[in-house]
């Protein structure tokens, strides 16, 4: 993106009601996408990375596809911010890898098994400023909840 367009979406994904609308169109539009390009397109990803992340819902046990931005970090793992665009309680897939951390991710058009493991303490702060050097917008979204945004890295499974 020119750097004028990256400042604009910046701006707007920064407003609370980029975070009323966002919510229930870009993941919607990003599974549809995905799914009739057989993982070959992700659309939000040309804002910022993204993976499809398929893990079991922590009461239903069933698979749960969610599109997200994704932080690709040196050494081939993935860091994911719980910021449910700034609005209050947690996203309902960070319940899900705190119940069930194996996952899977659709990365690039390639589905790789992952491992996922909620950062906490000097590991979460390292984590946290580098995702705000990454993506700004993450401060306002952490201003307007109470809750601190949960941090997850993900590892390709067969490290573990």
């Amino acid at each position: 993106m020119a750097g004028y367009g990256v400042k604009l979406v910046r701006k707007v994904s920064s407003t609370r009601a980029f975070a009323k609308v966002a919510p229930h169109v870009i993941p919607a539009f990003d599974r549809t996408v995905h799914r009739l390009t057989r993982g070959k397109v992700l659309p939000s990803a040309r804002m910022l990375p993204g993976v499809i992340l398929t893990a079991r819902g922590a009461r239903s046990g069933l698979p749960r596809r969610t599109p997200l931005a994704c932080m690709p970090e040196d050494g081939g793992t993935w860091l994911l911010i719980g910021s449910n665009f700034g609005r209050p309680g947690h996203p309902a897939w960070t319940g899900n890898l705190l119940k069930h951390p194996e996952a899977e991710i659709s990365w690039r058009g390639r589905d790789i098994a992952v491992r996922a493991r909620l950062l906490e303490g000097a590991e979460r702060e390292a984590a946290w400023a580098a995702a705000l050097a990454f993506w700004p917008p993450y401060a306002s979204y952490q201003s307007r909840v109470e809750r601190e945004i949960r941090l997850f890295r993900l590892h390709r499974a067969e490290e573990h």
